[in-house]
């Protein structure tokens, strides 16, 4: 057995996206918000279409909602300036 095969995999971007929503305490919060928050370097640039295209997948899984204009958004239509939280649990 390897070094590498006694350690966790390394978190997915999903699973970063979603413990950044966690410690935002209900708050939503922008693509480059979460991406200031998960970059390990400072390209966080780069993030922002995988962020999305991560967020598409959650929400369609019913795992966090996209806004726009502070209406939820349609996870397969929406364009410009969104942010994103977890569903409600009330």
């Amino acid at each position: 057995m390897s070094a590498s095969d006694s350690t966790s995999p390394a978190p997915t971007l999903e699973d970063a996206l979603l413990d950044v929503l966690a410690r935002a305490n209900g708050k939503t919060l922008s693509a480059p918000e979460i991406a200031h928050a998960v970059a390990t370097d400072d390209d966080w640039h780069a993030l922002l279409m995988p962020i999305r295209r991560a967020a598409i997948r959650l929400a369609l899984a019913g795992r966090l909602i996209i806004y726009r204009k502070g209406k939820i958004a349609d996870p397969n239509d929406f364009r410009g300036v969104y942010r994103l939280g977890l569903p409600r649990q009330d």
